[in-house]
């Protein structure tokens, strides 16, 4: 009786709390990575603060490519401040307690502004479409309350999907190990310490996946698709020009973003080894948030020239 007790006890404890393993197998890097890391995060939060910014007060970018454009900075930011802040607090202590209910939240809040981004890259190859094909009536039809209405959906629709898959994950037994070998809770470093078969939560997870991720990158192929064939048919050579550098750095954000996901969520439970799924993990939730702003402002004339106003105005 009394090693029953034990027992529940021991499975109770288990289910109240996960322990997140991080880097702890390079502990001699703590700090060293605590430093990158930290470096990492602020300079994600400026750089997209910086562009939220101007797309705001410059007039020059008052148009629905940088509507979306500010949306999708400050949904970087909502992104990475669900996993970074716990990563450095985790390096910083070296401690990766975290409870059960904290655990299921991290999870919701990140597929949450994940499977946004992948909706709000499908509304910006919409937009650029719309700009590129249909020029004449771009700006009647890419009006302030369609913009508004894209972004509000991009938000919202996601949460039945995210819900219905937080909730099946965590209402699964967790009767083994409760120590997940990630830096935070993800679909597949959680399912794994799951007992019994999964088979059909993964199953599940396959589907959402293909309707959250696949479903609007064949929109973004199509559309761009639509894209270069009207841009080749163009006859200025300058005009080819000018429309490929608008839809450039969208075109290598998605490849980026849409890519890595794919990777991570189509292994689950395969024979792919943790640190190469911790790996892509930092790829996809820490190196290309940091690029996102790069590679928009650096690809971008518009930008480029509100930072320079911008610039001056705050040294005069």
């Amino acid at each position: 009786m009394e090693n029953r007790l034990k027992t529940g006890i021991s499975n109770i404890t288990t289910l109240m709390e996960f322990v997140l393993l991080g880097f702890s197998d390079i502990p001699n890097l703590h700090w060293t990575l605590f430093g990158i890391f930290l470096v990492i995060y602020l300079t994600i939060l400026m750089c997209n603060s910086i562009i939220i910014l101007v797309t705001r007060i410059d007039s020059a970018l008052q148009t629905p490519m940088y509507f979306f454009l500010g949306n999708l900075s400050f949904l970087e930011i909502c992104y990475v401040t669900v996993t970074m802040p716990r990563m450095l607090m985790d390096l910083l202590t070296q401690k990766g307690n975290i409870s059960f209910f904290a655990c299921a939240a991290q999870m919701f809040f990140f597929l949450t502004f994940g499977s946004s981004e992948c909706l709000l890259l499908t509304v910006m190859a919409y937009d650029r479409y719309m700009a590129i094909c249909n020029p004449l009536q771009y700006l009647l039809i890419m009006n302030h309350k369609v913009c508004v209405q894209l972004v509000t959906v991009s938000w919202i629709s996601v949460f039945p999907f995210v819900i219905g898959q937080t909730c099946q994950i965590f209402s699964l037994p967790f009767c083994g190990s409760n120590t997940i070998n990630h830096f935070f809770c993800d679909i597949p470093p959680v399912l794994k310490l799951a007992c019994g078969d999964t088979l059909v939560n993964e199953f599940v997870v396959y589907v959402i996946a293909v309707a959250i991720v696949m479903v609007p990158f064949l929109l973004i192929v199509v559309s761009y698709g639509k894209i270069i064939s009207s841009i080749l048919k163009l006859s200025s050579a300058k005009g080819r020009a000018k429309a490929f550098s608008t839809c450039s750095s969208h075109l290598i954000v998605v490849v980026l973003f849409y890519g890595t996901a794919t990777i991570n969520y189509t292994q689950l439970k395969s024979n792919q080894s943790e640190g190469v799924g911790k790996l892509i993990s930092l790829f996809f939730t820490v190196l290309i948030p940091t690029l996102n702003p790069i590679i928009y402002t650096l690809r971008n004339k518009d930008i480029t020239v509100a930072l320079r106003k911008l610039l001056t105005k705050i040294l005069i």
